[in-house]
């Protein structure tokens, strides 16, 4: 990987330069070229990627591929996916990658081939899920198991939330019905709601937590089994006693076998993985369960397949060529020499909801780092503020900023070409393809009208100031052959390294996350003073006051 600053490399300079042209130049300007379109587009792994919206030219892209060649991103391609300690902070692999490896594959690091121990725990998984369908998972009074709720926050929850809300079309049809749910907030808001309507008999909880200390996580484990104790054991249900609930209304997933017999999770409800898979790059493991509860083990495996899929054309493919290198450069491009720092994820379905959000955190817990390997600080832009939601919905929401604002936003409009073929009545089919046809026409013209502005519209005459629209908003289309657990596994992948290729440029880290320990650290001693009424004089006044509201309140609620 590249030791020199980046901003002062031949490349850059000749980046920079250029970007001084292009600035001049609108994307009407651009789209005279007739074979633009076909020049900027690539496919893999079921999904299109079409950049030809992007405020640049050939000469562009060439220089943006020497900037990465300079940088060392084919090396660090090679480093990433051989299992080298790319995570140079904390001394260790990020092989994400591994977890989607087939069994016939063979991976050694630090001198294990890990290959196996990735699928004995798939198969462990799978004999669980099976358990589940078969309706042989019951509770301690020998109900099946129908209501599952993951217990975690950030990467063990917003990957299977995605997911599992994304591919929720796959469910088995032959498998006992399970329904998951998701509580991450510290508050209790979500987990209130789900004791008050769950039956605790039928319930069953998932333990999520790669260190099994993340307070978040511990705090509504604790009040869902002080829950469960209640309702199972105190209330005298013959038979039932504490050990029983814990052994079969809870499973946990973790790093740390330990801490989670430590907790009370029985060995045989252990599903474990490696610290060589960060928290954010994990539901392709044991974090994963929640999604095989619902689409199937089999569909799980596809979802893996079409991650790996990806990650041999990111492996092979020449950087011209290779969709998650292009993508990160438009990004580059974007952020470093156009100045946009903006970037709003758009789907055009519904099942990607949760999509925007898994990259809020897959691109800014990862690359929104302001130090270089080194200890460096960068004198350059890194990651830009992300954000989005579903397209047709933040078309009532915050398009009007995209199109008339003042802040440019470079933005992703990402749609399945295909839905509803397998719709059985043919009446409501034709309907839904009609209203997909529609979701369509609305993703394609919204990213026409923010490239060519007024341009778009064949109206005559001179437009007032209030209707005039600018046009030359930069986007990429990226579309799904259909929305699949292979092709949504593709795409997530794609993401992934983007992610990490800009990290490469940028000299940055990727795969930790120190901008978070101080806040949980100060939290700690937070929670002390607030819990014990004092020790807190030497913090700040708005500090101060805020600590002393709460214990006045606290004090009148006695009253």
């Amino acid at each position: 990987m590249n030791q020199a600053p980046i901003d002062r490399t031949a490349a850059w300079t000749r980046l920079a330069e250029h970007a001084e042209e292009m600035r001049q130049r609108h994307l009407r300007e651009l789209f005279t070229d007739a074979s633009r379109g076909e020049v900027f587009t690539r496919e893999a792994a079921g999904l299109t990627l079409d950049l030809s919206k992007q405020r640049w030219d050939g000469e562009t892209l060439e220089l943006l591929l020497a900037l990465a060649r300079e940088a060392g991103v084919p090396e660090g391609i090679r480093a990433l996916l051989s299992g080298e300690h790319v995570n140079v902070s904390e001394d260790r692999p990020a092989l994400h990658t591994a977890l989607r490896l087939p069994p016939e594959a063979a991976l050694e690091v630090d001198g294990e081939d890990v290959v196996p121990g990735v699928h004995a725990t798939l198969d462990r998984m799978a004999t669980m899920v099976e358990r589940f369908h078969a309706r042989q998972w019951r509770g301690a009074t020998g109900r099946p198991i129908h209501d599952v709720v993951n217990l975690g926050v950030g990467g063990s929850d917003l990957g299977p939330l995605m997911v599992t809300h994304a591919l929720a079309d796959c469910r088995p049809h032959d498998a006992h019905h399970v329904d998951v749910h998701f509580a991450s907030t510290m508050d209790g808001s979500q987990l209130v709601d789900y004791l008050a309507r769950f039956n605790p008999e039928t319930t069953l909880f998932v333990i999520s937590s790669k260190s099994f200390t993340t307070i978040d996580t511990l705090s509504n484990a604790r009040t869902a089994r002080d829950w469960l104790l209640a309702r199972l054991v105190e209330d005298g249900i013959q038979g039932v006693d504490e050990e029983m609930v814990m052994r079969q209304h809870f499973i946990g997933v973790s790093a740390k076998p330990d801490k989670m017999s430590e907790w009370g999770i029985a060995e045989s409800n252990q599903l474990l993985f490696w610290e060589w898979v960060g928290g954010r790059y994990s539901l392709w493991g044991a974090i994963g369960l929640p999604i095989a509860l619902v689409i199937g083990m089999q569909h799980f495996r596809d979802l893996l397949a079409g991650a790996h899929a990806m990650d041999r054309h990111f492996e092979q493919a020449a950087l011209g060529d290779n969709l998650p290198v292009l993508l990160a450069l438009a990004g580059i491009w974007n952020v470093n020499f156009i100045d946009i720092r903006a970037h709003s994820i758009l789907p055009y379905d519904g099942r990607l909801e949760y999509f925007a959000a898994y990259l809020e955190q897959l691109e800014m817990e990862s690359n929104g780092k302001s130090a270089t390997h080194d200890g460096r600080q960068v004198s350059y832009s890194t990651c830009p503020v992300l954000w989005g939601q579903l397209g047709p919905n933040a078309q009532h929401a915050f398009y009007q900023l995209l199109h008339q604002g003042t802040q440019p936003v470079v933005c992703d409009f990402i749609a399945p070409l295909r839905r509803y073929d397998d719709v059985e009545d043919a009446a409501t089919r034709e309907h839904l393809k009609a209203q997909h046809r529609l979701t369509l026409a609305n993703c394609f013209a919204q990213s026409r009208l923010l490239m060519l502005g007024d341009d778009a519209i064949d109206e005559p005459g001179e437009r007032p100031g209030h209707k005039r629209y600018r046009g030359n908003q930069p986007s990429t289309t990226l579309l799904l052959d259909r929305l699949t657990p292979a092709t949504l596994g593709a795409l997530i992948a794609l993401y992934e390294h983007k992610v990490f290729v800009q990290a490469t440029i940028w000299g940055i880290n990727s795969f930790d996350q120190w901008g978070v320990e101080l806040g949980k650290q100060i939290a700690g001693e937070t929670e002390r003073i607030l819990a014990e009424h004092g020790g807190h004089e030497g913090m700040d006044a708005s500090t101060r006051a805020l600590i002393e509201a709460v214990w006045r309140m606290e004090k009148e609620s006695k009253r």
